[in-house]
């Protein structure tokens, strides 16, 4: 039988489904034929450092770069007039898209992921998103800064070289607004440390932990091996961590890709960071989205925004949790 469960981050309602799809085998990696050799130079391998805007940010210990953030060629917001809304008639309503699009790319090697990132690269990582963050705080255009990683095609990403975007944004988006109202709803203090507590506690959902994070196949899980990863010190913005807690929710960040590359092979993913809009002091907690993309969104969960899944997060946690068992993980 089918079971209705809460997301307690946002209010809404996800459906398990047991039964359909539970072995790790049953989804296959993605096509990495989608992502062959290109005859064109990569723009963000070294050497190539021309075929991008001058570098906002660049981390370099060596002599050569580590991580660079280069404005996005092909913005989807830009501009510094801030928000503006305008009526165009009884019904439509439109604004501006004015706001910042970087580039993060986060290592120089082309054929690396986030799962295979030395525990330097790992770290500085975070640091560099954590400085990005920073600077779009002091901005007073920008109101929310989305960073994610798409990795493969199939999850949104046009090139192979490993990287993620930053978006600063002139609005906050509608799904940071409902977790926004979550959080303040929720009568037990913060949601995200109450759901520490809770999965130590039982430990069916709980993939690894250090001191620095809880990772977890949320209770919610609104996709087949979704992850959650909790930062223990309770910030409401990403950059009020502290750079030791950073180092650690990076090296956990590459653990748990390395654990899930190794329990499905190279799957298609998003990382999604949901850090508080700038300048809001209402409770939150901020964390870290991991979705792979494993099954298609069909007609119901477009509709009604009700997910399936068709693997408990408990089966998925299991399963995920013995490959971490065997794979040495930071600690």
């Amino acid at each position: 039988m089918s079971e209705l469960r809460l997301n307690q981050f946002t209010g809404r309602w996800v459906t398990i489904v047991p039964g359909r799809a539970q072995r790790p085998t049953d989804f296959a990696p993605r096509n990495a034929v989608i992502d062959g050799p290109d005859e064109r130079p990569c723009p963000f391998c070294p050497g190539n450092e021309e075929a991008t805007p001058p570098a906002l940010e660049t981390i370099d210990k060596t002599g050569a770069w580590n991580i660079r953030v280069v404005p996005n060629l092909y913005p989807a917001f830009t501009g510094d007039d801030g928000f503006s809304v305008h009526n165009e008639g009884p019904v439509h309503v439109t604004a501006e898209g004015t706001g910042l699009h970087e580039v993060f790319v986060y290592s120089p090697d082309h054929t690396t992921n986030l799962g295979e990132l030395d525990d330097d690269a790992a770290e500085q990582f975070m640091v560099a998103l954590r400085r990005r963050f920073e600077a779009h705080a002091d901005m007073p255009h920008i109101r929310y800064t989305q960073a994610i990683v798409n990795h493969g095609r199939e999850a949104g990403a046009s090139l192979a070289h490993p990287h993620g975007q930053l978006m600063g944004l002139p609005f906050v988006p509608g799904e940071m607004l409902e977790e926004e109202r979550a959080f303040a709803r929720f009568s037990g203090g913060c949601v995200a440390c109450t759901t520490i507590e809770a999965e130590r506690s039982t430990e069916d959902r709980v993939v690894f932990e250090n001191d620095a994070v809880l990772v977890v196949c949320p209770y919610w899980s609104g996709a087949p091996y979704e992850l959650l990863i909790l930062p223990k010190h309770h910030h409401a913005h990403l950059q009020e961590s502290s750079e030791d807690d950073l180092a650690g929710i990076g090296r956990s960040l590459r653990d748990a890709m390395k654990v899930l590359s190794s329990t499905l092979g190279d799957v298609a993913y998003n990382v999604g960071f949901h850090s508080a809009p700038h300048h809001h002091d209402g409770e939150y907690h901020w964390h870290i989205h991991i979705w792979p993309n494993l099954v298609t969104q069909a007609g119901f969960e477009r509709g009604t925004g009700v997910m399936i899944n068709v693997v408990p997060p408990e089966a998925a946690a299991s399963a995920l949790r013995e490959t971490a068992s065997t794979l040495s993980l930071s600690s």
